[in-house]
């Protein structure tokens, strides 16, 4: 990590336009200080290895960027900057060709964050796309997986809400500065993310959500992931973007097959013909990354009471939704037991209620 002092020129040059890594490394090489690279004529920055237009962006922007000011920002919205020689950069981002020069953050970053799946798709999702999203995506966290996503409407939404349900961790990258949260509707969503995770950025503070802002994003969600899980989406969108990203970093692409006449299979259906991972469970995501599998047996049994009525309920429920009155034709209990019984296992996380007086186990806790 830079000195403090030194935090604030790493900020001003990530506001010049065509200062990337690369270049920030050969300014740091020449100048041994960002400090001393900021103040340089154009004739140093020249021999230090810029090209006159990247030199002259420099020289024009400094005066009209407060360092200083920046600095109270960060300080403000308690935003850590980890740059590219920070021994607490993620490993998995810098394994990749293009990762970023600086990372804000806000919230924690730890070891456990190196098992982690980036989910994305559609910001139309379907009834289908929420419930897969919801069942994979909790299972993953119970098993101790980060969840990386990008806060958008959509699958994005759901995953990192998922989540957080389950009491796992999730991040959440930014196309933006973190002092924006777009959209808008996931302030809330955003605040419970600090609370066991954190929101991640390459764009200093007040940086506008920019449509190129969004496909340049994705390559930071496959990059902090082992895998890309694609649950709904088009041919084309943000979705298959990242799927892109994932296979040029040497990640895994995962995808969830639909209906071949869903719009929203598409993109799926196609990642999974050309040779992605077809995904039915989470099981099939740990398996393929080589991740040990949490039992959820010893969880449910202790949910129960042992001789109880619930036991004999929950023989009688599976994924297929059931309604009351065939749990009391199969176990043979009278309707009012069998409602009871199911408000409490219901409370307890065993079932989910599905519409209609039917019931559902819940896919969390059958493994």
């Amino acid at each position: 990590m830079p000195e403090y002092s030194e935090i604030k020129y790493w900020i001003g040059f990530t506001r010049v336009p065509g200062i990337g890594r690369m270049r920030l490394q050969l300014l740091k090489n020449y100048f041994k200080t960002l400090e001393n690279a900021w103040a340089a004529p154009k004739t140093e920055l020249l021999k230090a290895g810029l090209d006159a237009g990247t030199a002259d962006n420099l020289v024009a922007d400094r005066p009209g960027i407060d360092l200083d000011k920046d600095l109270a920002l960060i300080d403000k919205y308690r935003i850590r900057v980890i740059t590219f020689d920070s021994s607490d950069y993620p490993a998995l981002l810098k394994e990749t060709h293009d990762y970023p020069a600086v990372l804000y953050v806000r919230g924690d970053l730890n070891a456990a964050d190196a098992d982690s799946v980036a989910v994305v798709g559609t910001r139309k999702a379907t009834s289908y796309g929420r419930q897969v999203t919801e069942d994979i995506v909790g299972n993953l966290a119970l098993n101790g997986i980060t969840i990386i996503s990008g806060l958008a409407r959509g699958i994005d939404t759901i995953a990192h809400r998922a989540t957080l349900e389950s009491n796992g961790r999730t991040i959440a990258v930014f196309a933006c500065g973190l002092d924006i949260v777009y959209p808008p509707e996931n302030l809330k969503l955003a605040k419970d993310i600090l609370e066991n995770g954190a929101l991640i950025s390459e764009h200093p503070l007040g940086t506008k959500p920019k449509p190129e802002n969004f496909p340049r994003r994705n390559r930071i969600l496959s990059g902090l992931s082992l895998g890309v899980l694609v649950v709904e989406s088009g041919e084309k969108g943000g979705a298959l973007i990242t799927a892109g990203f994932a296979v040029d970093q040497n990640r895994e692409v995962f995808a969830v097959p639909g209906s071949i006449l869903s719009g929203m299979s598409r993109g799926p259906n196609r990642l999974i013909q050309d040779g992605a991972k077809l995904v039915r469970s989470h099981l099939d995501i740990l398996e393929e990354l080589r991740l040990p599998v949490v039992s959820r047996q010893i969880e449910m049994q202790d949910a129960l009471n042992p001789g109880g009525n619930e036991s004999i309920i929950i023989k009688y429920i599976s994924d297929e939704p059931a309604h009351v009155d065939e749990i009391c034709r199969a176990s043979g209990l009278d309707t009012s037991t069998v409602i009871s019984c199911l408000a409490i296992m219901e409370l307890n996380g065993l079932v989910r209620p599905t519409g209609g007086m039917t019931y559902a186990l819940n896919s969390r806790l059958k493994y």
